[in-house]
């Protein structure tokens, strides 16, 4: 491994690439590096996972197999547990789950294991890049302390007259910005925010991503890179906090927020379309706020706005049962015994993507008020075990007539494109409207309660 390094290295035409962590971030990632023509190897601990890359098998709906067959078969990519490995790496990415534990505190334990498993075998001249969504700071506190017990430096840059001084190696942090699903805009296409602990390492990562991204954007250190990423996925929990406490509000006045949001998003220039549901889910916008309040504390200072949107977004359950209550109720039925079904676990529409799924804590009241429940979803045939909700157990029930009939209210928690929702209210005594997924249903619109 060089000793001597620049940052242009990694503008090279062949590096190999480490990405640790082959999930909805770093599976994508590694696919994006073999496709330019990089050595790619994905590292996990899981060893069917890696045994079902090998093998030239996807386990994510929206990644193709045929893709990942290509660069096994061009051996452009493989996978393996052998963390040996990395220290034939040029480049080194970690992307693996940063959660909040049960108190709603940062869980930078995956992190943490990680960098440890990395720190034995660290060559001089390789590039660390962390990707895993965090507080401003992580990378400095966490990352730096335990990959230099190696012995290796990286200084951090203080000042002007230090911004060259060299180092071991390079370490960095870019926010990862994968959006499950979104066939708009896919990973070349979204510009890549790099920031370095100095600027040789922050130019060496703007390097590497030069390679697999339109867009390179940098900023001055890591805690800048780190605290972009909250904002980004902050600035989108506040607002969605705001149109599902309008919601409410329109509720009780019997105003349809969705036609108001329609006609707000009419004017041209300083507005933003958002919509309301039963709650937020995915990995980053339920945790990303109280990563950043967490944080403040250190610094006695109070995130309240941020709080205040979070406290309205994890209520949103909550509200959706209380309304199947109030829906069953004028049936003169009780929610305790009810049969329920829950149309989608998936935490948005169209992905087989579980995190954070509102829909999981929704289950989970109905659990605890006496419901009799079970789902549907076409993304997932059977549940497992996570890491707050064990529902393995369950699986998938059948969509008919004769099911839908069998069930005192259906819940709409996830608005599929497959459903067909003018059927589901043909077949439904009553149907409980999260994602205003029914606006077009004609026939028995009785039956139908927005929430």
């Amino acid at each position: 491994m060089a000793t001597d390094r620049k940052p242009e290295f990694f503008k090279g035409a062949t590096l190999k690439v480490a990405i640790i962590g082959c999930g909805y971030v770093g599976l994508p990632l590694a696919l994006r590096f073999a496709e330019a023509g990089h050595k790619v190897v994905g590292f996990d601990t899981d060893p069917e996972k890696v045994r079902l890359l090998n093998a030239g098998k996807s386990y994510i709906e929206h990644i193709q197999q045929t893709k990942i067959q290509q660069y096994v078969n061009s051996r452009h990519f493989h996978a393996t547990t052998d963390f040996t490995k990395l220290k034939e790496a040029d480049a080194i990415i970690i992307c693996v789950p940063t959660p909040l534990n049960e108190y709603r505190e940062p869980d930078l334990s995956y992190v943490e294991t990680t960098v440890k498993s990395i720190q034995p075998h660290l060559q001089k001249g390789q590039l660390v890049v962390l990707e895993s969504t965090t507080y401003p700071g992580t990378t400095e506190e966490l990352v730096l302390p335990i990959l230099e017990k190696s012995g290796l430096r990286c200084p951090i840059a203080a000042g002007p007259e230090n911004e060259n001084v060299p180092g071991d190696f390079f370490l960095a942090f870019s926010p990862e910005r994968e959006d499950p699903g979104n066939k708009q805009f896919g990973l070349a296409q979204i510009p890549k925010v790099v920031g370095g602990v100095n600027p040789p390492s922050g130019r060496a990562a703007q390097a590497l991503y030069a390679q697999v991204v339109a867009k390179v954007i940098p900023v001055s250190s890591t805690r800048a890179a780190e605290m972009t990423k909250l904002l980004e996925n902050i600035f989108r929990c506040v607002n969605i906090a705001l149109v599902n406490e309008l919601k409410m509000l329109c509720l009780r006045m019997g105003v349809d927020v969705w036609e108001v949001i329609e006609a707000a998003s009419s004017k041209p220039f300083g507005f933003m379309p958002f919509y309301p549901g039963p709650g937020l889910g995915g990995h980053c916008i339920p945790v990303d706020p109280f990563y950043l309040s967490w944080k403040a504390r250190e610094y006695d200072f109070s995130t309240r706005f941020i709080e205040l949107a979070g406290e309205v977004n994890i209520a949103m359950p909550y509200h959706v049962v209380d309304s199947v209550v109030a829906a069953l109720n004028d049936h003169n039925k009780s929610l305790k015994g009810s049969k329920i079904l829950i149309l989608g676990v998936a935490y948005k529409k169209d992905v087989d993507d579980l995190r954070e799924s509102p829909t999981l804590k929704i289950m989970e009241i109905l659990q605890k008020r006496g419901a009799d429940f079970d789902y549907n979803d076409p993304y997932f045939p059977h549940l497992h075990k996570m890491r707050h909700y064990d529902y393995s157990h369950m699986k998938s029930v059948p969509l008919n007539p004769q099911t839908l009939g069998n069930y005192d209210a259906v819940i709409i928690a996830t608005d599929h494109s497959s459903y067909d929702y003018a059927a589901i209210v043909e077949g439904a005594k009553l149907v409980v409207d999260t994602r205003n997924a029914t606006r077009r249903v004609v026939r028995h619109r009785e039956r139908i309660v927005h929430c």
